[in-house]
């Protein structure tokens, strides 16, 4: 597959989740819900505990809005259909606050429906 200015976006997306995080996107030895970072960080996101993502990185949990709309720009990036990822400048715009953010959705709708059967 080419790379393409959308792939950039995921790119950055996965990468400002890892600024974030101050972690790998994959890692299997912080638990099995934790292991993929694009996955856990959109579950805190809409479980609202996105103070879990930093743990106890006190300049983080001093700004809760910053610390949300940076992950909020984060998830828009990491959608799984390009066509629902932001440009680059749409990106840059959001995060400079000269473009609100709205809320994302899941990046992985297959993903999304499979949680639901399983918490059934």
């Amino acid at each position: 597959m080419p790379i393409t200015l959308k792939v950039d976006v995921y790119s950055f997306g996965v990468l400002l989740l890892e600024i974030i995080c101050c972690r790998r996107n994959v890692d299997y030895e912080v638990g099995e819900d934790e292991a993929i970072l694009t996955y856990w960080a959109y579950d805190c996101y809409q479980e609202g505990t996105i103070y879990e993502l930093i743990e106890n990185d006190l300049d983080a949990m001093s700004d809760r809005k910053k610390l949300e709309k940076f992950l909020m720009v984060a998830i828009w990036c990491i959608q799984e259909d390009p066509s629902l990822r932001p440009t680059t400048k749409k990106v840059v715009l959001m995060l400079e606050e000269i473009v609100e953010v709205p809320n994302p959705p899941c990046p992985n709708p297959y993903r999304s429906e499979h949680s639901l059967v399983d918490a059934v």
